[in-house]
């Protein structure tokens, strides 16, 4: 691996379905066929019931900025600084992602501001989920 290289997730079993979305251009979740819960990261059985009864569906791909520093050091792969954010997804689950498309400071990153899942390729296998702010407009 080159010194600029980001080091990459490897799939698994589990997170197969995961990947795969995301090389097609889906976020994908999971829900529990017997409660009914929502639930990232992947994983074969629902972590609020324990059932292996899952099915995978696809998300909206939206979410809101729910916490996040800046990284200032450097790291294989990034640019500073960078932010490393948890973004909470309209259908529950959070996730650790970037926020990409947007100034790396905090008059920029807004706690709770909408945000829309964008897709940046990084070998044959993965696929990276990150975020970018929605754009509005005032009419």
């Amino acid at each position: 691996m080159s010194s600029t290289s980001k080091f990459l997730p490897k799939p698994t079993p589990e997170t197969y379905h995961f990947w795969e979305g995301t090389r097609m251009g889906e976020l994908r979740l999971q829900n529990c066929d017997v409660c009914k819960h929502i639930f990232f990261p992947p994983q074969p059985f629902c972590p609020k019931c324990l059932s292996r009864d899952i099915c995978v569906y696809q998300s909206n791909g939206r979410g809101r900025l729910y916490s996040y520093v800046i990284n200032y050091l450097p790291a294989p792969g990034f640019t500073t600084p960078f932010s490393i954010a948890v973004v909470e997804l309209d259908e529950g689950p959070r996730m650790m992602t970037n926020i990409v498309e947007c100034p790396q400071t905090p008059e920029a990153l807004i706690m709770d501001m909408p945000l829309v899942v964008v897709y940046e390729r990084q070998s044959d296998d993965i696929t990276l989920p990150l975020f970018k702010p929605v754009k509005t407009f005032n009419v």
